[in-house]
């Protein structure tokens, strides 16, 4: 009898040494925020999106990764933030195209770029940025490469998904402090390897 993998445990993290699986669960134009049960692996709905905010990426998370004590402790080197924690999810990945793909629970290749180091209330919460291969529009090797326009449009998403209108700076729930490229994206992601590793293996 044959079983479909877990996406998150079932499913190697790269496709090749410089190309990732990435499990994509939102779309751009999803309503509703969807996000893999981690008990069964079914994709669910998690909550609808309160407002006029809509992911400009696709965005899923990379297979048998972790964000635990390295991703937290690579978070606190780079900031010099004290007691950060990993968030205990997969690492976020966000992977850029033009293309209109309209559905979710599927693999996508993936080359990462570059990624957002966020913090969401003291935890590491890593986005990694990343594009198709062969894609002829999104063609950068480097996020730091990209234009500010498309850095700053995923920042602001980010950055105020998850906020109320009326909040101000004083009550934010998330922080971008860095943006970096390709490179660091590689370690943050070889780090959240590691961290899965020693959590379930």
């Amino acid at each position: 009898m044959q079983y479909t993998a877990h996406p998150w445990h079932g499913i190697k993290s790269h496709v090749e040494p410089d190309v990732l699986n990435a499990f994509i669960e939102i779309v751009p134009g999803d309503t509703v925020k969807y996000e893999v049960d981690k008990e069964s692996g079914f994709l669910k709905l998690d909550r609808p999106q309160k407002f006029s905010n809509i992911i400009p990426a696709l965005y899923g998370f990379i297979p048998q990764t972790y964000c635990g004590d390295l991703i937290a402790e690579y978070c606190m080197q780079k900031t010099g933030y004290k007691q950060i924690k990993g968030d205990g999810d997969p690492l976020d990945i966000c992977v850029l195209t033009d293309k209109i793909i309209r559905n979710g629970n599927i693999l996508v290749p993936a080359i990462p770029i570059g990624g957002f180091r966020m913090i969401d209330k003291g935890e590491a919460d890593d986005k990694i940025i990343a594009v198709l291969p062969h894609d002829d529009v999104y063609q950068w090797t480097d996020l730091l490469a990209c234009p500010d326009a498309l850095v700053n449009r995923l920042k602001h998403y980010f950055l105020t998904y998850k906020q109320i209108p009326s909040s101000t700076n004083e009550t934010k729930i998330v922080e971008i402090s860095h943006i970096y490229g390709a490179e660091e994206a590689l370690e943050i992601i070889a780090a959240s390897k590691i961290d899965y590793a020693n959590k379930f293996l």
